[in-house]
């Protein structure tokens, strides 16, 4: 994959042998019992006569996964081979909650900057930091959450998701902004184009390439607006509708009545053209869609030059 020595070492990447006793016979040597061992999620009770505990990783690519102390906590494993599932995570233990950690947080952490990159995967961090973007981390095999949103807002300011580009990567940034704008952070989103994800773009197109896409990462709202746009038949007046009645949702979300003003004459700025909306359009359906959610003692009658109360 293309990683030099140093890094290996840095990021702390080993191998777990092809074998169902190597770790569990090195930890029984070292006086651990096998409860103690499936407990932290290194092994599992064997089955169909087999005694004890078995290795859990076994012949996988190791990375391991560090808290903010410095502490291992827990493991993703990548298998050498063709077989599912392609990686294993440590499950929640003790010690390791998926949820609440990030990988590569205790580098990112360190680098000084109030900007975090958000990646996919192990080795999209880890090719994303040997290129010299030290604050990449990702989520630990699951979708982001609240806590984690909440855990990069301790150390950033700003949020870049860098997915995959695939359906899937874009359905997964989409969710991911909501989230992370709660926390009280700036978020923008870079996508990659020349390969499906950050590694293969840097490895297709350099690390000078990526931070010239960095600069211009685009607004993370305007993302959603686009992805929105993809979901509905746009060539027809009913799918136009639908997809401006989305807008308006979207902008409903917004809290601060300035940003929402500044949202609708961008969203209008760009569709104008194309299909003849109007900011006085979008802001009468921005709040006959508020009115619809406020119960009837408490209606007011919307603004007409002005955004919503």
């Amino acid at each position: 994959r293309g990683l030099t020595e140093r890094t290996i070492k840095h990021v702390g990447l080993g191998y777990s042998p092809n074998s169902r006793y190597a770790l569990v016979r090195q930890l029984r040597s070292l006086g651990f019992r096998d409860e103690e061992i499936i407990r932290a999620n290194l092994g599992f009770q064997g089955r169909y006569g087999s005694k004890g505990a078995l290795d859990r990783f076994a012949d996988r690519v190791m990375f391991p996964i560090i808290d903010l102390r410095g502490n291992v906590i827990g493991f993703g494993g990548r298998i050498m081979t063709d077989q599912k599932p392609k990686y294993l995570n440590t499950s929640d233990t003790m010690v390791f909650n998926k949820s609440q950690n990030l990988y590569a947080l205790n580098f990112a952490k360190n680098a000084g900057e109030k900007r975090l990159i958000l990646a996919e995967g192990y080795m999209d961090v880890i090719a994303l930091h040997q290129a010299g973007f030290p604050t990449a981390v990702a989520t630990l095999g699951t979708s982001l959450t609240t806590e984690q949103a909440r855990l990069i807002a301790r150390y950033a300011q700003e949020a870049v998701i860098c997915y995959d580009s695939d359906g899937a990567g874009q359905k997964a940034t989409a969710r991911a902004i909501p989230m992370l704008r709660e926390a009280g952070l700036l978020v923008r989103v870079l996508t990659v184009t020349g390969g499906k994800d950050p590694d293969e773009f840097i490895k297709n197109m350099g690390a000078e390439a990526f931070e010239e896409r960095l600069g211009q990462a685009s607004d993370s709202f305007m993302f959603r607006v686009s992805i929105a746009e993809s979901e509905f038949p746009m060539d027809e007046p009913q799918g136009q509708n639908r997809f401006f009645e989305r807008c308006a949702e979207l902008l409903l979300e917004l809290k601060d009545e300035l940003e929402r003003n500044l949202y609708i004459e961008a969203i209008v700025k760009k569709y104008r053209g194309q299909y003849g909306v109007s900011v006085e359009d979008l802001r009468k359906r921005v709040n006959t869609l508020a009115l619809k959610g406020t119960p009837a003692e408490n209606r007011t009658r919307p603004k007409t030059s002005g955004g919503q109360n």
